[in-house]
């Protein structure tokens, strides 16, 4: 009898969590991996492409060539160039003969357009990480900290209950007090399910989720939008007539009244701007399905911490609209799931709990428990 309360003893040790060596806090993940996704392309490839471009205009030099005339030396073509580029104003004739003029100034400001969007798709993150992220950095380390300790105390209850059933004369009687005690909910942690029930009717951390979101999915259509316009006004048009004969050059007579011009980085721009487009058309539905992920609880999680006894969130059916900060958590839970420990051995409990042929005898993990401890000979059939 001695060798088999020794081998519970240790079962029960060994079932119980070690104390986490270093901090949790360095180790929770803040972001969920959509998000992530969504920040890290969002902003690094406007960054990626503008750098390509940046690298090959310095390599290159002039950014346009114009078909000077032949009697022009070397440096008037140069200035030709040079003037052009500093105007990039389009001149041309309309329909009934009357001149008009364009203006072609976005191709000079395309790369630098991307990057003023490289910092618009920065700023919902800057949003989440200052208004958002303290508050769930403290709920998760509080949550997690909670429900690792509630399945720690379900196995010392085992423990005292093993002490208390073996020095008791009376089985019957142990067990009889040890159904009134579940009866009255003396086992419940009050703390941890009141905090989580508390979450369902607070709203600051969904609202700044969901306007993180939509600002994303504005800056996207936006840039979208942009990127439209370059493309049915100017992105079709690389080469232009430019005209110098202004200033001191006005009354030249051997200056032609215009010159044509061709922008060499145009196909580069082009497939810039199909490629940052085609990219954010793509990332608009990831955008909607974070903010839609909001609409349906994650009653995964919740159902294995049922086994922890009194814990009852969804079989009482606390779980309202699920539109609230709970929700969040239990998303940001779900990423950080490798610091839930307790997650795991109760995960494995649920799934011993379907394969056994008494269902009914395993309602909690303290049930389980003390099957293993080898406390079934004696205790009550419900």
């Amino acid at each position: 009898m001695s060798l088999s309360h020794t081998a519970a003893e240790y079962m029960l040790s060994d079932a119980l969590l070690p104390d986490p060596g270093g901090s949790r806090a360095k180790g929770l993940r803040l972001e969920l991996p959509s998000d992530r996704l969504l920040k890290f392309v969002t902003v690094g490839l406007p960054l990626f492409l503008v750098s390509l471009a940046f690298a090959r205009e310095f390599s290159a030099g002039s950014q346009i060539s114009c078909f000077s005339p032949t009697n022009f030396t070397g440096k008037q073509s140069a200035y030709v160039d040079a003037a052009c580029w500093d105007s990039l104003v389009h001149h041309g004739f309309d329909t009934e003969g009357h001149a008009v003029t364009k203006s072609l100034w976005a191709l000079k400001v395309f790369p630098y357009s991307l990057l003023v969007v490289a910092v618009l798709m920065y700023m919902p993150y800057l949003l989440w990480r200052y208004a958002a992220v303290p508050a769930l950095h403290s709920d998760l380390l509080f949550i997690i900290d909670e429900l690792d300790k509630s399945y720690n105390r379900s196995v010392r209850l085992v423990q005292h209950m093993r002490k208390v059933q073996q020095a008791s004369a009376e089985p019957e009687r142990f067990w009889e007090e040890y159904e009134r005690a579940r009866r009255e909910r003396y086992f419940e942690f009050p703390l941890l399910e009141r905090y989580l029930t508390c979450k369902q009717h607070a709203h600051s951390l969904v609202f700044i989720y969901i306007l993180r979101n939509l600002l994303l999915l504005l800056f996207l259509a936006a840039t979208c939008l942009y990127l439209v316009f370059l493309h049915l006004n100017i992105f079709f048009q690389d080469e232009f007539s430019c005209s110098i004969k202004t200033g001191l050059l006005q009354t030249e007579p051997h200056i032609p009244p215009l010159i044509p011009c061709k922008v060499v980085f145009f196909s580069v721009f082009q497939l810039i701007s199909l490629s940052v487009g085609g990219v954010y058309v793509l990332l608009i539905p990831v955008a909607i399905y974070n903010a839609l992920q909001l609409c349906q609880w994650d009653k995964g999680l919740l159902s294995v911490y049922e086994m922890l006894p009194a814990f009852d969130l969804l079989s009482r059916k606390m779980l309202t609209c699920p539109v609230n900060d709970l929700n969040v958590i239990l998303l940001f839970l779900r990423a950080n799931i490798s610091e839930l420990t307790s997650f795991g051995r109760l995960n494995a409990v649920s799934a011993l709990r379907e394969a056994t042929a008494n269902k009914q005898d395993i309602d909690t993990v303290v049930d389980f428990m003390t099957l293993l401890a080898g406390l079934e000979t004696t205790k009550p059939k419900h």
